[in-house]
């Protein structure tokens, strides 16, 4: 077994809805894929952002289209119109999610 960041195995797009982010993790192939949706669970998301995301998070699995749809929950500071952060819409929280850690063999 190895361990490879989330970027050799994906991509991503994220974005905003208020104070909650949306993450769509989309894996290169049908294999990464079930690396990923192994993995990738709510515990592991809300401890590697670790304060960034103060509410719960939940995961909606795309097996079609092989991804993962992350839905981060109290994650913007009040969202876009009301936080003090540098990514007030979440752009960043997909390519930082990248940085996650999984093992393939």
């Amino acid at each position: 077994m190895s361990k490879i960041q989330l970027k050799e195995l994906a991509y991503v797009r994220s974005g905003d809805k208020g104070d909650v982010c949306n993450i769509g993790l989309l894996a290169l192939n049908a294999e990464n894929y079930e690396i990923i949706r192994q993995q990738v669970t709510p515990e592991r998301v809300k401890a590697f952002l670790g304060d960034m995301v103060k509410g719960p998070v939940n995961i909606y699995e795309l097996p079609n289209i092989h991804s993962l749809e992350i839905v981060l929950h109290n994650a913007l500071d009040g969202g876009a119109t009301r936080t003090l952060r540098f990514d007030q819409t979440g752009k960043a929280m997909g390519t930082a999610l990248l940085r996650l850690e999984v093992e393939t063999e």
